[in-house]
């Protein structure tokens, strides 16, 4: 039970990220916050891993296959911000989330499925099914004549895809021997570097307000570099699509902070806003969760 209870207890730290951004009311586009998030906290997993791996060299391969999944996973968690919050601009909260984290597990399974040439189990499958009506419900997207833009919707299933790419080839790095410390460090430490600019055409003057810098470290500190050693100490010890599908508490875990620190509202039939995520998280139940 260890190691699932280290991807919930990640998945509880992801799902801060939302009401972090909400109660700091910094003016910075999600683009600009999302790099901020990787630069600090790729930045330590990465001296993280360059530490460790001064102490204890990993096993080394002569094949290029692990830079390619490095540079796959840097790629995956580089692109996830931005189609996350693309997906929510056009069609809300509500459905870019559900579409995002909802498709994850699938696209996990799909591409591990590829990669290990075996379908998932059954028994994940029916909890994967369970999850996702949990994830549809907490949403409230309930039904009614909603306007889907299709480049949102592709939009929120690409983040769902680049949860995928660096969650197996995080799991395909840990079974050619590396540790999932170096693992996240050197994946996440890439796309640190990859950030900066993002990060400076952005915007970066929030960062030296006080509640901008404070935003960027919880961000940095407890939903990265914590989360991300839990989540990789998981991996390494659980199946990539039961990871995946672990990770769809931070939903219900938003929306609880989302009801009990925001004071939102939960209703049976909420309807997604368009505008909801141009200038901030919505301020309604779903707003927590888009992490």
């Amino acid at each position: 039970m260890l190691p699932a209870l280290a991807v919930l207890a990640a998945a509880l730290c992801f799902s801060t990220t939302g009401t972090a951004q909400a109660l700091a009311g910094v003016d910075a586009s999600p683009l600009a916050v999302g790099a901020a998030r990787i630069v600090v906290g790729g930045g330590i997993l990465g001296l993280l891993a360059l530490a460790r791996q001064t102490r204890a060299p990993a096993r080394t391969t002569t094949s290029a296959s692990p830079a390619v999944l490095v540079a796959v996973g840097a790629i995956g968690v580089l692109a996830y911000q931005p189609l996350f919050f693309l997906g929510t601009r056009e069609n809300g909260v509500a459905i870019g989330t559900v579409v995002a984290l909802g498709s994850a597990p699938i696209a996990t399974g799909i591409v591990d499925a590829v990669r290990l040439r075996r379908a998932p189990s059954t028994r994940w499958m029916l909890a994967t099914a369970i999850a996702l009506t949990g994830v549809v419900l907490v949403s409230g997207v309930t039904g009614g004549s909603i306007a889907l833009g299709p480049g949102g919707l592709l939009a929120s299933a690409g983040a769902g895809m680049s949860y995928a790419l660096y969650t197996v080839c995080g799991k395909a790095l840990i079974e050619r021997g590396w540790d999932s410390t170096r693992v996240m460090g050197t994946v996440f430490g890439v796309a640190a570097v990859a950030s900066v600019p993002v990060l400076v055409i952005a915007g970066s003057s929030w960062l030296f307000t006080p509640n901008g810098l404070g935003l960027a470290l919880w961000l940095g500190l407890v939903t990265t570099t914590v989360a991300y050693l839990l989540f990789g100490w998981g991996l390494a010890r659980l199946t990539a699509v039961t990871v995946s599908t672990l990770t769809l508490a931070e939903p219900l875990a938003a929306t609880l902070l989302g009801l009990f620190v925001l004071h939102e509202q939960l209703t049976p039939d909420r309807r997604s806003r368009p505008d909801a995520h141009r200038g901030g998280p919505r301020r309604g139940v779903g707003s927590a969760a888009a992490a």
